[in-house]
Parts: C-alpha cells; sequence; structure tokens
C-alpha cells in the first residue's frame, strides 16, 4: 500500500484514506497513461485527422453540457433548488444519485458554514474546462477541471464582497439518455466535502489586530513592505498568489511553477507549495538548510512531507508556534492573546492542519478579509484567499506559525 502511505505522509487526510487512493488510481488513469499514449501516437508515423463532422458535434455538445452542469452547480451553492441539479443526473442509478447527494451535501456545509460565520453568500461562478474526453459506445469518460469563485459578506451595513477561488479535478463518467447526457458517476477531490453538523460556531465577529487591520488594507496586492534580508514576505505572498493553481484568482496560466515537481497524484503537493513559498527565490527566499532542501528530482521528506516540515520550522528556528488549537481555542481571548491567537498571524505566517495527531495539510497566510479574518492559499486542493478554517471542522487542531523575519 505504498500509496496509501505517502497519501497521509505527505498531505492526505487519513479519514478519506480511500477517497485519497482512488485520488491516485484516477490520476494516472486519467493523466499519466492517456500522455504516455499520446507521445506513443506521436512517435509513430500515423497521420493525424481532423475530427469527423459527428465527433465535432460530440466535443460540443459536452462542453456545453459540462459547462452548464458546473455553472448550476455554482447557482446551488447560494439557493438550494432541486431543479437546478435534478435534470442531469438519473434516479434509477444508485451512483448517479450518489454524485447529486455529494453536491447537495457540499452546498449544505458551504451554507451552514457561513452561518456560523455570520456570512452571506454574494455570488458563485464556475469556470471548467475539459482536460480530456474518450467515448465508449453509449458512455464517456471525461476528465476536467474546474475554478470556482464564491463571494462572501459580513452581515453589516456596507459589507464589501469578499472573493476566493477553490480549483478541483474531475473524473466523470457520462451517458447517453433519451438524446441528452447525464452523470453515471463522478469522483473529485473535494475541499468542501465535510459535515455540516460539525462546523465550530464563532460567537462573535473577529477582533482584528492592529496589525491586521493594516494588512486587510494592504495585503490585496500584497504591499507588506518586509525589509527582512532573510524572509521576504511580500514575495512569499506573490508567489503563492500567483502559483495557486487552477483556483479561481491564480496567476500564471492557472500553471504550478514548472521548475518543482508536483506531488499531486502521490499524495497532495500542499507541503511542497508551502515550502517554495518560503524558499524559492522567487518566493520567500529562506535558505535551504538542515535537510530542508530541492533537488532536480524532487524534495527532501521535510520539504515535502507536513510532519517533517512542521518539525524543522520549529527545531530549525525558522518558524515560531503562535498557538496549537481547536478552532475555538485559537479564537477566544485571553490575557496572553487578547484578541485571540489567530490575531498574531501575519501574512506570510503559515497554518498546519492536524487530524488524529497528524499533520495533513499546511497553508500560508496570505492576507486578511475586511474584518481581519485570515486568508489562506494552498496545493491540493488549490485554494486562493480562502477562508482558513472553510473545509475543516471542530476537531481540526491548528498550528498557527509565525515565520521569523
Amino acid at each position: 500500500m505504498y500509496f496509501t502511505s505517502r497519501v497521509r505522509s505527505l498531505c492526505g487526510r487519513s479519514d478519506k484514506r480511500k477517497k485519497r487512493e482512488e485520488f491516485v488510481v484516477n490520476m494516472y488513469r486519467w493523466f499519466v497513461i492517456p500522455i504516455f499514449v499520446i507521445v506513443c501516437v506521436a512517435v509513430s508515423s500515423i497521420p493525424q485527422y481532423a475530427f469527423s463532422a459527428e465527433q465535432q458535434t460530440v466535443d460540443n455538445e459536452l462542453t456545453t453540457f459540462i459547462q452548464q452542469l458546473f455553472a448550476n452547480r455554482a447557482k446551488y451553492l447560494l439557493r438550494q433548488e432541486d431543479g437546478l441539479l435534478r435534470d442531469f443526473y438519473m434516479p434509477e442509478r444508485a451512483s448517479s444519485m450518489r454524485a447529486m447527494k455529494h453536491e447537495q451535501m457540499r452546498a449544505q456545509y458551504v451554507q451552514t458554514w457561513v452561518k456560523h460565520r455570520q456570512l452571506q453568500l454574494a455570488d458563485a461562478a464556475s469556470s471548467p474546462r475539459v482536460i480530456r474526453a474518450k467515448k465508449r459506445n453509449d458512455q464517456v469518460f471525461v476528465s476536467a477541471v474546474d475554478s470556482l469563485r464564491l463571494g462572501y459578506t459580513y452581515n453589516q451595513p456596507s459589507s464589501q464582497v469578499e472573493h476566493f477561488g477553490i480549483g478541483t479535478r474531475h473524473a466523470l463518467t457520462l451517458i447517453r439518455k433519451n438524446g441528452s447526457w447525464k452523470v453515471l458517476r463522478e469522483w473529485y477531490l473535494d475541499p468542501l466535502e465535510e459535515n455540516p453538523d460539525l462546523i465550530p460556531k464563532l460567537t462573535e465577529l473577529p477582533r482584528n489586530s492592529a496589525s491586521n487591520r493594516v494588512n486587510a488594507k494592504t495585503n490585496q496586492a500584497s504591499g507588506l513592505h518586509s525589509t527582512s534580508t532573510r524572509y521576504n514576505r511580500d514575495k512569499a505572498i506573490d508567489y503563492a498568489n500567483k502559483y495557486a493553481g487552477i483556483a479561481w484568482g491564480a496567476g500564471n496560466n492557472h500553471r504550478y511553477n514548472p521548475r518543482y515537481r508536483d506531488y499531486t497524484g502521490q499524495g497532495g503537493d500542499c507541503t511542497n507549495f508551502a515550502s517554495q513559498c518560503i524558499g524559492d527565490q522567487e518566493g520567500g527566499g529562506l535558505r535551504m538548510k538542515g535537510g530542508w532542501h530541492h533537488y532536480r528530482s524532487g524534495g527532501s521528506k521535510a520539504w515535502v512531507q507536513t510532519d517533517a516540515f512542521k518539525n524543522f520550522l520549529i527545531y530549525s528556528g525558522y518558524g515560531k508556534v503562535i498557538k496549537k488549537g481547536t478552532y475555538t481555542t485559537i479564537v477566544q481571548t485571553s490575557n496572553q492573546h487578547p484578541n485571540g491567537a489567530w490575531a498574531g498571524l501575519k501574512a506570510g505566517d503559515l497554518i498546519g492542519y492536524e487530524l488524529n495527531g497528524d499533520i495533513d495539510h499546511f497553508s500560508i497566510v496570505v492576507g486578511f478579509d475586511a474584518q481581519g479574518y485570515p486568508l489562506v492559499n494552498s496545493h491540493t486542493a488549490d485554494r486562493y484567499r480562502v477562508p482558513f478554517d472553510l473545509g475543516w471542522d471542530k476537531y481540526t487542531m491548528y498550528w498557527l506559525i509565525h515565520i521569523r523575519d
């Protein structure tokens, strides 16, 4: 079970090991193997013919179907009207109903989260793109990516709309029924797949510290004016925004930095990305040392593995733990943290997410919203300026790690 162990050690959610295994399998089935086939065809002398008119029609139909499917899913996040989803699925097929149920539960989680955070969803939009499609009889196997944009406002007069982005990779099986396409089954790694009953409540709006109030205004386009010769927060944030992948809002044409190996198909790329943000010369510029390195062939254990990375940050002196605790623990006020421990975060700091005693994920703080709520970027799944706790539950232990300037 090599891939399972890699899933848990890099960026996996230990309570979802089966889905992570499916993720690895699908990555190879939908991306690696097709690329190999394409290369073989290219090497051979088989002439390349244009698509037939019939095939082009199918392609256009698929593109239209995928675009409408994801557009309606985005609308469903705003208002839970089953009519927005029903026509894309088949009630007589259990796998199709599971796929629709997933979207319903996803919307329930998002709506519960915004309610507990004293927010309202303002808008939602999807930008899907078909990567490849393979037709077999009456079924089509589709790999696609989606850039989802969500906007929210606080329940206050004149509250501005805050936008963030999430990127997901999808493997769908579609089937033709009565002249139209339907979703037979679907798999994707969904960062919003959590139990809405386990979302901790925020009893009052964030009491943002003076530093967070400044960052909330200036950090829309960096602007922190870092003067440290060791860690450049400006560049770390710019790097995180540029290479946030397929998430809405990300730069670099939604591509990762090609200088680094992508660990998405080997358990997750989140720690690799966090290391890049603080250590690449285009990013924060921290010097590689003490087993924390990236080579042309890939990253060291401390570079790509979550717990090893956390240990390196603390024992190297690069990082300092502001606080470790559940959501309730880090937001509550105390004599040591009069505005809550989360108020001690600065843009360019890191957050580790622990489940069942293991660090399962890392993100980098890239700014704060108008109320001082920390916003993060990460890989696997790709996130751009997402509220730091969205997609996590009351059992998650947060490691708030300040990177020393």
